[in-house]
Order: structure tokens, then sequence, then C-alpha cells
């Protein structure tokens, strides 16, 4: 009888800790692109604002991982045979972080709010007659006319409708949101948001994913890990370090300078999760001189070349592409229509039209992003090609972040505001003159810098409602070509980055969004 209750003892106490190990949460750290300082996903077009909405909401449609629009939040929906009553239904139990069940009333709600921010919203809701309900699960968009917007608007990667309470998507547009309730499948802990520290996801027990499997921003969205920390740790080459040794599991965007380091740890694996890439953009900001005037605007189109930025910034040509074709290369709307001739550091040219647009030598405010590695060598680059152009350049420094905040101010450049900034976008949103939002020119409603033009804003609109491939083409050609004449940013080339995986972690999905759905850690 001792020796049965001595061997019962012993096998107890090996079995406490596999009990305690199998019981243990599984967290994983990750290190993103950038701090997260802001958590309204309307309130800035910032990727890490968006990467944040896509943990903690869900969206009506998505974009699978071949870019084709798939049903999330919608179960079914139809469209009436003048096409211009769009039905839509949405699946049964979806529920919000706070228990409350997700209706028509919440989505029409987020809906209208996104609309008056986002530059393909405003394209839609011009086009709409009336949105509304039906009963708690299904809800109506009546068109004015037919488009072929509406499910590419309700998809599209940045910027997408994400759906928020009521309660909470009628704050004004222009206030930012106080209350972060999503439906998605993870739950934000504010308690825990430390900006400059770190920021916490845990995963939310009650989400129903769909049951097809998880494709891109589509299908089912099952978290499996408990817990996920963003962590703020700015140096690479720490983070690097902290990968290696397994305090970390992924790095989003590691620089790639960094990437034959990374090559040689047997335990990290580079992967690159959004083969679409991201696009250079050189931003003008309208509202102040020089850039009030096209001709000005039009001398950096000569003045800059993108070899050099992607020389000086990503370095590998295996990473970047130098192309003239504003809806990128490799893309269905590819086309050199009007920039053939340019991006050459033409300097005699540059200064020929800054003398035509009456520059008049006022320094040019350049916003210079230190603490992003893909921006941070950016904008030291475009200072010496635009003094080589002719222009006096006050470069100003700052975390990008606080860019993030400047670049909203209309302010004079030298009260606060700025005459260029530097960004980058995703590939997958620079596809088509809709989710581009840098060719937007809708004047107060654009993005930052605020282009303002009639045939732009025209000729978008003309292509939002073309269902003919053939004359979109044509419709793409005469926007690049107006684009040429008043420019409304400059375009600095495609690039390419891979994440940096601990090899215990899997399932990271190809996505245009780095998103932490499906991951697995060992």
């Amino acid at each position: 009888m001792r020796n049965r209750l001595l061997g019962l003892l012993a096998t107890l106490a090996l079995s406490v800790p596999a009990m305690a190990e199998a019981q243990q949460p599984k967290t994983l750290r990750v290190v993103m692109h950038s701090d997260l300082k802001i958590l309204d996903p309307v309130w800035t077009t910032a990727f890490i604002v968006r990467n944040h909405g896509y943990m903690i909401y869900d969206t009506l449609f998505a974009l699978d991982g071949d870019l084709k629009i798939k049903p999330q939040m919608v179960e079914k929906y139809d469209v009436s045979p003048d096409k211009l009553t769009w039905t839509f239904t949405l699946r049964d139990g979806l529920e919000f972080h706070d228990g409350q069940p997700v209706t028509t009333e919440d989505v029409l709600a987020s809906l209208k709010r996104w609309a008056v921010r986002d530059g393909l919203g405003q394209i839609l809701w011009a086009k709409v007659a009336e949105a509304r309900p039906v009963d708690a699960r299904t809800f109506q968009i009546v068109l004015k006319q037919p488009t072929g917007v509406v499910l590419q608007a309700l998809a599209k990667p940045s910027g997408n409708p994400f759906i928020m309470p009521k309660r909470i998507a009628e704050t004004p547009p222009g206030d930012q949101i106080k209350e972060f309730v999503g439906s998605g499948p993870f739950i934000f802990k504010r308690d825990e948001w430390k900006p400059g520290d770190k920021t916490v996801y845990v995963r939310n027990p009650k989400y129903k994913p769909r049951a097809e499997p998880a494709s891109g921003l589509a299908g089912g969205k099952i978290a499996k890990v408990d817990r996920v920390e963003w962590l703020a740790m700015p140096d690479q080459q720490t983070a690097v370090n902290a990968l290696a040794a397994g305090e970390i599991d992924i790095i989003e965007t590691p620089q790639h300078d960094l990437y034959p380091i990374l090559k040689k740890e047997k335990n990290v694996g580079l992967v690159t999760t959004n083969k679409w890439g991201n696009q250079y953009i050189f931003r003008f900001n309208q509202l102040h001189k020089p850039f009030d005037n096209p001709k000005t605007r039009q001398a950096m189109l000569y003045g800059l070349n993108q070899k050099d930025f992607l020389n000086g910034v990503i370095g590998d040509p295996e990473y970047y592409t130098v192309c003239k074709a504003m809806f990128m290369c490799g893309g269905p709307y590819e086309t050199t229509a009007g920039f053939a001739d340019k991006y050459e550091s033409d300097f005699a040219k540059a200064k020929q039209l800054l003398a035509e647009g009456g520059y008049d030598g006022t320094p040019v405010v350049l916003l210079h992003s230190t603490d992003l590695y893909v921006l941070t060598n950016m904008a030291p680059i475009a200072k010496s090609l635009m003094e080589k152009s002719g222009l006096k350049v006050d470069m100003q420094s700052m975390d990008w972040q606080t860019l993030v905040s400047r670049r909203a101010r209309k302010d004079p450049p030298d009260k606060g505001g700025w005459n260029v900034l530097i960004t980058s976008t995703s590939g997958a949103d620079s596809l088509d003159p809709l989710t581009y939002s840098f060719i937007g020119a809708t004047c107060d409603k654009a993005w930052f810098g605020w282009p303002c033009d009639d045939e732009l804003t025209r000729l978008r609109s003309a292509f939002a409602d073309e269902t003919d491939e053939p004359r979109r083409k044509a419709i793409v050609e005469k926007i690049q070509l107006r684009a040429a004449d008043v420019p409304t940013h400059a375009f600095l080339g495609q690039y390419n980055n891979a994440m940096a995986i601990r090899k215990e972690v899997s399932g990271n999905v190809v996505s245009p969004v780095p998103v932490f759905w499906n991951v697995e850690k060992k």
C-alpha cells in the first residue's frame, strides 16, 4: 500500500509541471514597424492604426490571398435587377466584445462615419441615395445610379470600414473615438496599453469565425494564441538580438541590411507575407507656396529619381523595382503614360520649371521621420535632390507618430505646417485609381496635402462607374496624363519586406496587412 501511495505521489509530481505547462497562456511577442499612439481607425491612414483595426474589429467584406472580394461579416447579399438596391444579410451570432449583438444599426453608423473621411468611401457615398436597415441582420444600400464600386469600397485592405457599436460610431468624424470595442478575433487591453512600451491584445473567446480557411484578410479568423503583445523596440539591432535570443517571436519589418545576419540565425526565418510589396510616396502640400503651383510640382518629377532612393534605403535589387507606372508595375493597370520622361534627375529642367512657377527661394519644409528605417534615409536623399533641383530645403526631423500628427496641420510651413513629406503605401492599395488615395483631389476631403482638381475627381468617378476593362484602362491613362500635368505626388519606386519569424511560430497568412489570426506558437 505504501509503495502504491509513493508511486501515485510521484506520478502527481511529474504531472503537475506538465499540466501547468499545458495551461500556460501562449503569448506572441511582436516588434511592429511603429509604435501605436492613435487608436481611431478612421482618424489616420497610418498603417499601424490600420493593423490595430484588423486585430479588434471585423469587416463586412475582405480580400482573400488572391485579392478577390469575399464576404466576411456578411452571410449573403444580392443586387436588384436595376443594379440600384444592394441587400446585405449579416451572419448569425456576431457579437461585440462587450457582449452586445452586432446589428445593422451598428453597421450603418460605422459606414456613415467611415465614408466622411475615407477617399473611396466618399466616392461611394456620393452615389448613395439611402442606406437603411431592414431588420436586425439585414440592411440595404440604395444607389442614385449603378456603379461598380460598392464591393470594392467595402473590401479595400487599408481604410476598410471597421464595424463598431452604434454609440461609438456616432462620434463625429472630426473627433476621435474614446471606446475601442469591436467584434474581431482579439480584444484590445486598454488597461495594459503603454505607448512607447507595449500594446496588448487577448483572444476573443466568443468570436465566431467563418468556416472557410484563412486566406488573406478573408476566411476563418481563428486566434490560436491567447495573447499578442506589440513591443516598442525602435533600435533594429536590439530587436534582432532579442529575436535571436527568443525574447520576441516576430519582427514585422526588419531592416534590409540586417537580412544577411538574420539568414545566419538557425532559429529564424525570413518570410514575405505581403507579396504585393509597397510604393514610396513623395507628397506635396498644395495649400502653401511653392507647391500650390503645378509647375513647381512638375519640377520635382524631373528632379527626383527612384534609383537613389531605393539604393539608399533598400539597397538590395532583389527587394526593389524602379517603376514609372503609378498603379504598380505588374499590376492590371500598369502604364507609364505621362511619366516616361520623369524621374531621371534632369536638374536643368527642374530649375527651369521652378523659375516658371515663380519660386522665390523661400525654404521648403521637408518632414523627416527618424524611427521608421524604411523612411529614415528617404528625406536626406530627397533634400539633396531637391537642392540640386534649385530649392532651399529646411528638413525637420521627428518620430513617425509626431509626423503623423503634424501632417494633418494646415498651418503655413513657418507656423508648424509643412511643404513635403515622404511615406509609403501598400502595393495592394495602389493597383487602381479607387483604392489609391494619393490620386484623390477632392480639396479638403483629400488625403493630407489637400490637392484640388475637378478633372481628376471626374476621371476617378468615371473609372468607378465603368465596368468594361479596355475602357477602364483608357481612363487610367487619362488619369496619369492629368496627374503628370497637375501632380498630387511623386511615386518613388516599389519595394518588398520580409518578416523575421522564429521557427517555433507558424501559420502566418499571406496578406497585404500583417495579421495574427491563424498564427501558432509551439
